[in-house]
């Protein structure tokens, strides 16, 4: 089964996270399918960088989101398309 999870980059206590498409059994920075964003808590305030359309793809696709993920997702909605008059 495929998760959109995090994975751990970055330096000792100055984490940096991606945002990954994985298989669920593999290890929490093993190889990803694809990068799908990214996360900076770090930074005041903290960063978020997320592909809507990859992450609604993967999930249509059978892909499911970690809670932290999902959480990401719902205070960063995708930016609403202004239509053209």
């Amino acid at each position: 089964m495929l998760m959109i999870r995090l994975a751990r980059f970055g330096a000792k206590k100055k984490p940096f996270y991606r945002v990954v498409v994985i298989e669920k059994e593999r290890a929490r920075n093993g190889r990803s399918l694809e990068v799908v964003g990214h996360y900076n808590p770090v930074s005041n305030p903290a960063q978020v960088l997320l592909k809507h359309d990859r992450i609604e793809f993967w999930t249509k696709n059978g892909a499911q989101l970690s809670e932290t993920v999902k959480r990401l997702v719902e205070k960063n909605p995708a930016p609403v398309a202004q239509p053209v008059a």
